[in-house]
């Protein structure tokens, strides 16, 4: 199961049935002239389609539902455009209306087929699921919606498995930042501690303060003090040995 089966209601463009199909019910409900401009934009968007060229396809479609805004037709095939050109969810929006306006049980079991189509694409799996059993109540014979059905529920499960470990991932992580940020707080907190503890001892010890800073001063003044008295006794040791020197007495030769 590696895609999404598109099958001939996922283009819903087959014109021996659909295209055909669309004038006879615009040929009933409306006048002559108006029914068949309004054909005349479907099979061309029709064409444009075939030819792959989706946005101009869109263009007709629209011009088509202007002027018959309740043609099923309309809304299914430019759903089908807008799913081409990726827009899926305007695809979505325009299939369910189909749905709701379609009055053949078949055409809202092929709108409800696309609509799975379109969810599938937006890898909203869970939807697409509902949307393919949905189309399956009403025709339980479809081989392409089973095959559908069973691929959107394998993908369910590896999103659901996916978004799973995603979590726990998430989880571990909020719990490391959580950690973290106990352990940051945690810091903070003991700094703050310190830095309290810090200021009241300066504050109840103010006094014991002062005198270690007044012991400081004393201990340079009393270093001050002994080196000058030390100087002091060199200068009057230096004097003593300059006095002795003048008086010494004459050595008398021995004849």
């Amino acid at each position: 199961m590696e895609s999404v089966a598109q099958g001939r209601r996922g283009e819903g463009m087959r014109k021996g049935s659909v295209a055909i199909w669309i004038a006879m019910v615009i040929s009933l409900a409306a006048p002559p002239t108006r029914a068949q401009s309004v054909r005349s934009l479907v099979n061309g968007g029709n064409d444009l389609y075939n030819d792959q060229k989706y946005t101009d396809a869109e263009v007709n479609y629209r011009k088509a539902l202007e002027k018959e805004k309740e043609l099923v037709q309309g809304h299914f095939n430019l759903g089908n455009a807008l799913h081409k050109e990726g827009k899926y969810g305007d695809a979505v929006r325009e299939f369910d209306i189909a749905r709701e306006k379609a009055a053949a049980p078949e055409t809202r079991a092929h709108a409800w087929y696309n609509i799975g189509n379109s969810l599938m694409q937006e890898q909203k799996y869970q939807e697409a699921v509902d949307a393919y059993i949905k189309s399956l109540q009403t025709n339980p014979y479809d081989q392409e919606a089973k095959y559908n059905l069973s691929y959107a529920l394998e993908k369910l499960k590896q999103q659901q498995q996916q978004q799973k470990q995603q979590n726990k991932n998430q989880d571990k992580k909020n719990q490391k930042q959580n950690q973290d940020q106990k352990n940051q707080d945690q810091k903070q907190k003991q700094d703050q501690q310190k830095q309290d503890q810090k200021k009241q001892d300066q504050q109840q010890n103010p006094q014991q303060n002062q005198a270690q800073q007044q012991e400081k001063k004393m201990s340079r003044a009393d270093a001050e003090r002994i080196l000058g008295v030390l100087e002091n006794n060199e200068k009057e040791v230096q004097k003593k040995l300059r006095v002795r020197q003048a008086v010494r007495p004459k050595t008398e030769k021995d004849w």
